[in-house]
């Protein structure tokens, strides 16, 4: 497949205002994306996602490593290599409500150098496409949250880049707008042959929308792969132990500080199992006080769960890159 971005080793460093400390943000981060594909870049607050989402729409300067876009290094060659991507940055910030729907659509074209009269044509067919067209004479500031929203996605594909950014598309959203602006990025990509990163805290649009993603934590990429096989893997690693007896408190105690990941409700023991030797020691933890175990299934999970336990494990979770 052909990549459209290479980030490679980036790294970036801040300085606290207090106290003048250092604190890296980002710490040697690389990853591809991949022409036609949706990557999922993820990460809890403080991760390093923010930082690494600036730097590569050229709105920060990394102290290290390079990000290119289609070939242009962003830091040398900055212009060009931002040409290719347009962004939707914190929600629907990109859009004015004291304009109508078809005048920000003609100022933003405006700003990339695009005239008014060039850009009807590609106007109609996007408020057409985000079912936007009877709103298009009515002010940002009356219409709903969704509705700006999608004006902010439309906007962002006006000037036609290979790449569109979008920080959490369907933050505030209902679950009918989220669903209908998830149906929309799937269609972009293929009816407009667009390549999108997605930043999200809405795990289930990684999992019905993402290709791929990308999960940041503590500056570093602690996950690369697949969204099916990131799940796939999980899930040969989830038990359900079904028990006939209570835990007595120094069971639960054991229990808890050898798995960092899981879950004990009245006779049920959800837990994921990271070592192949892990299944032997719940059951030595179980037989200490002869607890009785009725069954034990494997159990399902979702990309929440996923995201969870990538995050809580830091390093030691890390997962090789997938191939393409």
């Amino acid at each position: 497949m052909e990549k459209v971005i290479e980030v490679k080793n980036l790294e970036k460093s801040y300085k606290k205002k207090k106290t003048k400390e250092l604190v890296k943000a980002v710490d040697g981060v690389s990853f591809d994306v991949y022409r036609g594909e949706i990557l999922g870049l993820l990460g809890p607050n403080g991760a390093g996602k923010t930082t690494t989402i600036k730097s590569i729409c050229g709105l920060l300067k990394p102290n290290g490593g390079s990000v290119h876009i289609n070939g242009f290094d962003s830091n040398k060659q900055r212009l060009k290599a931002v040409n290719y991507i347009s962004a939707v940055l914190e929600g629907n910030r990109n859009i004015y409500w004291r304009l109508t729907v078809r005048e920000n659509m003609e100022y933003f074209a405006g700003n990339r150098g695009i005239s008014k009269k060039e850009i009807q044509g590609k106007i109609d067919e996007l408020l057409n496409f985000f079912n936007l067209k009877q709103k298009e004479d009515e002010l940002v500031s009356s219409l709903s949250r969704g509705m700006q929203q999608k004006l902010a996605i439309a906007v962002a594909l006006l000037p036609d880049t290979d790449v569109v950014l979008l920080d959490e598309p369907t933050l505030g959203l209902d679950v009918e707008t989220s669903y209908e602006v998830r149906s929309l990025l799937k269609r972009i990509v293929e009816e407009h042959g667009k390549t999108i990163i997605v930043s999200t805290h809405d795990m289930p649009v990684v999992q019905e929308v993402c290709d791929r993603t990308v999960i940041i934590n503590g500056g570093k990429v602690v996950a690369d792969e697949k969204v099916e096989d990131l799940i796939k893997l999980f899930e040969t690693r989830a038990y359900c132990f079904t028990i006939g007896d209570e835990l007595t408190n120094q069971q639960v105690t054991a229990i808890e500080n050898h798995f960092p990941i899981v879950e004990i409700n009245d006779k049920q023991i959800n837990v994921t199992l990271e070592k192949e030797d892990d299944l032997y020691i719940i059951m030595d933890i179980l037989k200490s006080e002869q607890t009785n175990i009725e069954k034990i299934d494997r159990t399902t999970v979702d990309f929440e769960q996923v995201f969870m336990q990538l995050v809580r494990g830091g390093d030691q979770h890390e997962t090789t890159v997938a191939s393409h």
